[in-house]
């Protein structure tokens, strides 16, 4: 993975806009950065399906029927999907929590870092699924997880049950849709034979335009 990448996003969560940090602040983020190294377990799960659209925003495979014009929008042209789930584990988890109890700056530091990581590790994979995939003459559309745009939440359920991750991966759900451990991913990649005309992800894909975190 990328460490400067993650550094980059950590600052962004934090609310650093353009500014630099300060000597005390970039220590701080070495610091964290080296604690978390040492607790993270990256663990990810992936499953091929069959897909099949209908009108436009009808979105059914073997795991999940759902409707959602952002999703049908994103897997235009697609007739398999890639399913996939990635945790940094627990220990992360562990960490903040500890800091929480008597360090909120380390620990906040720690939150930022952590989300930046899991980003970083699913782009990290799916750069590799995509060049995987273009070697066959296929192409990856950009992942979409539940809860962007008009992709039900609930849609959780059918990704982590059909992945197995509670067994397999260690990730699970709790009643209110909250993922355990919490610094993890759960999403979808349309996979097609025709190259996609826009590429849009994260932040682009979002309608929260007025978010403080948003990438400019």
């Amino acid at each position: 993975m990328d460490e400067k990448r993650i550094l980059q996003e950590t600052l962004r969560y934090l609310g650093y806009k353009r500014e630099q940090p300060d000597s005390q602040v970039r220590a701080l983020l070495g610091e964290c950065m080296e604690e978390l190294s040492r607790v993270v377990t990256l663990r990810h799960m992936k499953r091929e399906v069959p897909l099949t659209l209908s009108g436009e925003a009808t979105v059914s495979t073997e795991l999940f029927t759902t409707e959602s014009r952002n999703l049908a929008r994103n897997l235009k042209g697609c007739d398999r999907l890639l399913v996939f789930a990635a945790t940094v584990g627990i220990g992360a988890d562990q960490l903040i929590q500890r800091y929480e109890r008597f360090r909120i700056s380390r620990a906040v530091t720690l939150q930022a870092m952590a989300a930046a990581m899991i980003e970083e590790y699913c782009d990290c994979l799916n750069r590799e699924w995509k060049e995987s995939y273009r070697k066959q003459g296929l192409y990856l559309r950009p992942r979409f997880s539940p809860g962007y745009g008009d992709f039900p939440l609930e849609c959780q359920k059918a990704l982590t049950g059909g992945l197995e991750t509670a067994k397999r991966i260690g990730l699970t759900l709790t009643d209110s849709l909250i993922m355990m451990p919490s610094k993890s991913v759960t999403a979808v990649i349309g996979i097609s034979p025709l190259p996609g005309n826009c590429v849009t992800a994260g932040c682009e894909a979002c309608d929260k335009t007025d978010c403080e975190y948003r990438r400019n």
